[in-house]
Order: structure tokens, then C-alpha cells, then sequence
């Protein structure tokens, strides 16, 4: 067999194909549009498109979900007479949240068919819409812990009226304006692009005093204070209901009755293992949802820097989305009232939910779990 002649066209052009050059991310962009993109990124080689493609079907999955969960959400919430009370404001508030939180999928979706950074302006209505919705899925998340606390600790002194929700609401929609308008006019802190430069958040890996600031004061307000309250208020609840079930039992050992529930049924879990895994959920719910990003904000402000490449700098994105599509599923779907409101409105789901009393229900809520107080 002779040599094989390398000039030879197909063998030229297949030698060049394979031979691919190894960009940084940002390579593609100008003066104006790298301004505005921290240098820490710009070190780091451009993802590989499967990457891009990769986290682009997650998010249409997210997407999906979250409309499709949280739209029913406010569908039945907002037209059943029977829900509209004052704890389920909250739910209503939390699935408009996270529905807000999904709209930044479509942008998402196209920087990731782009492979990186499209536009300053993109980037900022997708920080803004990830300000908006993350700030105020955490503190609905603590006006629901407390609201479950109120009505569970004080059934009837202490239940959160409609009017008393509907100022927690907007107070909540009120503490977003500062941590959203701030960073956007660059007044205090400012929106950046992040990880593959598809996904924009605050700049926290700007190492002034100024930004660094800005950084643990955010994460005290954001993280630090709803983090404390849900911890808080469902330790509270699971106390009582400990407390009140052992004066239960107490009561039962002293009338030689096996227990002073009418309707208890042996082999069912007990009223504290219900309550207690439910407060677990809901902590683990927004633990996993925004840890992450407390824990990325804080390294990259006052940390080694050098851990957060774009691969690390994605898990946060990955984790508040998946928690926003899931959210209503936690906290609405696990509500009786409204499984069986959804069954008669959409029957061919099958949803099979038992028809109970108005009086059955709230005992239930009341000494039972929490979410079904939702």
C-alpha cells in the first residue's frame, strides 16, 4: 500500500474539522458587551454545546412544570369562593412568585441556543425577574410558616385574617423593591452574567467594599432572615403538636382508654410524625433552593474565587428552578380542598379525592398537618 497523500482534499478538510479551536468564554463578544461581564469569568473556556443543550432541556422541563403547576394554582384559588381565605393569599402569592420565576426560561433557552451572552439589556430583565421572584418566594415561604404557626398554636385567637394577609402581601412585594431597583441602576450592587454567561444574577465577585457589602447585606436580608423564621415558627409547631398529643395520651392513660380520639385509626403514622415530616419538607424545600446561591455569594465575595468555575456557578440556577416547579405540587396539591376542587373542574385527571365535611376538614387542619392548612 503506498503513502496516503494528506493534501488530498477530503483527507485535508477532515484533518481541519477535527481540530477544533479552544475558546474562552466571551471570545465572540465586543468592548461594550465585556464591560459589563466580571474577569473572572473570561478565563474559563467555553462550555461544550451538549453543556448548553443539556441545561436548555432541563429548563423546558422546569418550564412546563412550573406553568402548568402554578397556573392551576391560581386558577382554582383565584375562581373557587370556598378557597379564597386567608391562608391560601399565600399560596396564591408563592405560585405567582414562582410562576414570574419562569418566564426568564424562554431568555434562558435562547442564550443557551446562542452559547453565551446576547444582550445587556436581556441580562438585566433576567436578573431582575430572578430578584423579583426569588426575594419573594422566601419571605411567602415565612408568611406561610407563620401562618401555619397562627393557626395551629392559636386556633382561635390567633388565625391570620384576610385583611392582616393581604398587608403581609404587599409588604412582601414592598421589601423586594430595594434588592431589585438598587443593583438595576446600579445604585448599590449591580446585575452581572454568570457560569456559561447564559443566566444573570447580583455581582458578587466584585472585590470592593462597597459591593462586598451590598453581598452580606442581601444575604442577611434574603436568606439569613425567612431561613430563620420558617426554622422558627414550623420548631414552634412541631412542639405544640408534641405537647398536645403526649397531654393526649396523658389524659387516655388516666380514663383506662387507649386514646381519646374517636376516629384513630391504629395503623396510621401518628399526628407528630406527620407534622414533623412536613416542617422537614418545607425547610429542605427552601434550604435546597437557595443555599446554594448564599453559599456561591458568599465565596465569591469573601472567598476563594478560584472555586467557582461556570460549572459550579450553574448549580444554584439549576436548583431555584427545580424548586419552583415543584413548589406548587408541595403546598397545593397536598391541600384536600383543592385536590377535590380540581377533580370536579378537570375530571379526566382522576384524581379520586374523598368528598369530606367542612367540620372534618378543619379538625384535620387544625390538629393534624400543617399543609393541609395551606
Amino acid at each position: 500500500m503506498g503513502t496516503p497523500n494528506w493534501t488530498w482534499v477530503p483527507f485535508y478538510d477532515r484533518r481541519i474539522m477535527e481540530v477544533e479551536i479552544q475558546h474562552n468564554l466571551g471570545w465572540n463578544l465586543g468592548p461594550e458587551e465585556l464591560s459589563h461581564i466580571p474577569d473572572h469569568w473570561l478565563v474559563y473556556p467555553e462550555p461544550e454545546k451538549s453543556l448548553h443543550i443539556l441545561l436548555a432541556m432541563f429548563y423546558v422541563v422546569f418550564f412546563v412544570s412550573s406553568m402548568t403547576g402554578n397556573g392551576l394554582v391560581l386558577w382554582i384559588f383565584t375562581t373557587s369562593k370556598a378557597l379564597r381565605t386567608a391562608s391560601n393569599m399565600f399560596v396564591v402569592n408563592l405560585a405567582l412568585f414562582d410562576l414570574i420565576m419562569m418566564t426568564c426560561a424562554p431568555m434562558f433557552i435562547y442564550n443557551a441556543y446562542n452559547q453565551g451572552y446576547t444582550s445587556h439589556l436581556s441580562c438585566q430583565i433576567f436578573a431582575i425577574i430572578g430578584s423579583i421572584s426569588g426575594i419573594g418566594a422566601g419571605m411567602t415561604n415565612a408568611a406561610i410558616a407563620y401562618d401555619r404557626y397562627a393557626t395551629i398554636t392559636s386556633p382561635f385567637d390567633g388565625k391570620v385574617t384576610r385583611t392582616k394577609a393581604m398587608l403581609i402581601c404587599v409588604f412582601i412585594w414592598l421589601y423586594i423593591l430595594p434588592w431589585t431597583v438598587m443593583p438595576a441602576l446600579e445604585v448599590w450592587g449591580r446585575f452581572v452574567p454568570e457560569g456559561f454567561l447564559t443566566t444573570c444574577s447580583f455581582d458578587y465577585l466584585t472585590r470592593t467594599f462597597d459591593n462586598q457589602l451590598f453581598v452580606a447585606v442581601i444575604f442577611v436580608c434574603s436568606y439569613v432572615f425567612p431561613m430563620l423564621a420558617i426554622i422558627y415558627f414550623y420548631s414552634q409547631i412541631v412542639n405544640k403538636v408534641f405537647s398536645h398529643e403526649a397531654a393526649l395520651r396523658k389524659q387516655a392513660k388516666k380514663m383506662n382508654v387507649e386514646s381519646l380520639r374517636a376516629n384513630q385509626n391504629q395503623n396510621s403514622e401518628s399526628v407528630e410524625l406527620r407534622i414533623a415530616k412536613a416542617a422537614i419538607a418545607i425547610c429542605s424545600v427552601f434550604v435546597m433552593a437557595w443555599t446554594p446561591y448564599a453559599v456561591l455569594a458568599l465565596i465569591g465575595a469573601f472567598g476563594d474565587q478560584s472555586l467557582l468555575t461556570p460549572n459550579v456557578s450553574m448549580i444554584p440556577a439549576v436548583a431555584c428552578k427545580t424548586v419552583g416547579s415543584i413548589d406548587p405540587y408541595i403546598y397545593a396539591l397536598s391541600h384536600p380542598r383543592f385536590r377535590l376542587e380540581l377533580q370536579k373542574r378537570v375530571p379526566w385527571l382522576a384524581i379520586k379525592e374523598k368528598d369530606v365535611s367542612d367540620t372534618h376538614s378543619v379538625a384535620t387542619e387544625q390538629s393534624a398537618a400543617p399543609t393541609a392548612t395551606a
